[in-house]
Parts: C-alpha cells; sequence; structure tokens
C-alpha cells in the first residue's frame, strides 16, 4: 500500500508497486483495436508503462504527448499509455493528435493489472482509476526505472524515465 495525493488531498493505492530491478509482472490489457496486449509482446524491447487515471484530463492527454515526441528518436524503445479509458476513446484521442509513438492499451478487462502494478487508487475522488506511474522495463523485462508519482496532478520526469534507456 502506498500513499500520494490528488490534488493535495491524500488517497490510498493497493498492490506492489514495481522497484528497480525486480521482474516486471506480466499483463493482460486491451488495445484500441480491442485486441489483447501482453509483456510478452514486447519481448527483447524497450518499454515504458506510462499509466495514468484517464486520457481526459489536461495533465494526462499532456503525458501522451510528451511521450509520443520524446521516444520518437530512440531505437527498439515502445511506450504504453495505460487508463481505465475505453479503448474507443483512446483511440479518438490518438487518432486526432496524430499521436503515432505510444500504443494505448486499457485495463477495463484486466481486473488485476492496477494491484499487480501498485497503482489501484482504492479511495477519493477517482477511486477505482489507476495513479499516475512511469515504469520502464529493458529487453530482459526487468524494471530499469520506477516513478510513482506523489501528486497525480503533477507530470512525471519524463527526462529521468526515458535516460535509463540511452545509458544502457
Amino acid at each position: 500500500m502506498s500513499q500520494v495525493t490528488f490534488r493535495g488531498t491524500p488517497i490510498t493505492v493497493l498492490g506492489h508497486f514495481p522497484q528497480v530491478g525486480d521482474k516486471a509482472p506480466d499483463f493482460n490489457l486491451t488495445s484500441t483495436e480491442l485486441t489483447p496486449i501482453s509483456l510478452a509482446d514486447f519481448a527483447g524491447k524497450k518499454l515504458v508503462l506510462s499509466i495514468f487515471p484517464s486520457i481526459d484530463t489536461g495533465v494526462c492527454a499532456q503525458s501522451v504527448r510528451a511521450f509520443n515526441s520524446k521516444i520518437a528518436s530512440m531505437d527498439n524503445a515502445y511506450v504504453l499509455a495505460i487508463s481505465a479509458d475505453l479503448p474507443f476513446a483512446a483511440g479518438r484521442f490518438c487518432e486526432l493528435e496524430g499521436i503515432k509513438n505510444v500504443q494505448h492499451a486499457s485495463v477495463f478487462r484486466s481486473p488485476t493489472f492496477a494491484k499487480d502494478y501498485g497503482v489501484a487508487i482504492v479511495d477519493g475522488p477517482i477511486a477505482g482509476l489507476t495513479s499516475r506511474a512511469v515504469i520502464c522495463i529493458d529487453e530482459q523485462q526487468n524494471v530499469v526505472y520506477s516513478e510513482l508519482v506523489s501528486e497525480t496532478a503533477n507530470e512525471p520526469n519524463y527526462d529521468a524515465a526515458l535516460a535509463v534507456f540511452t545509458q544502457q
């Protein structure tokens, strides 16, 4: 269990948040095409999990835009933007914004993802959504960076997250 804030109000987040050196837990999420997405789909690749409450908020939308532009020049690196949004809403956002370097994945069919990744918000005004976090996974599916953003309304540290891939 962790505690973060949402606009200054403490909220409880359940589950084990992966730490550097951990093996990334497997997951089964849903793509904007309604097909399954799992960790195995990214074997041998660098993967950034950008987890957030909803694409329909300014900070969440900005994080998708930021990762879209920052990951474009990196080889063998992918960003998976994960939220509780329905795949249709996320797909519409990515199409309207011209997002090409980030793939959205929804937790709506995955009741265990939020707890498995330690981002399950269980109280407060956004209970049931996922907390803002960034987890970077290397080609061997080891966690090489993790940030549970302490204030959900703040953006993550993009540069620190992506630096782990440029230093390898």
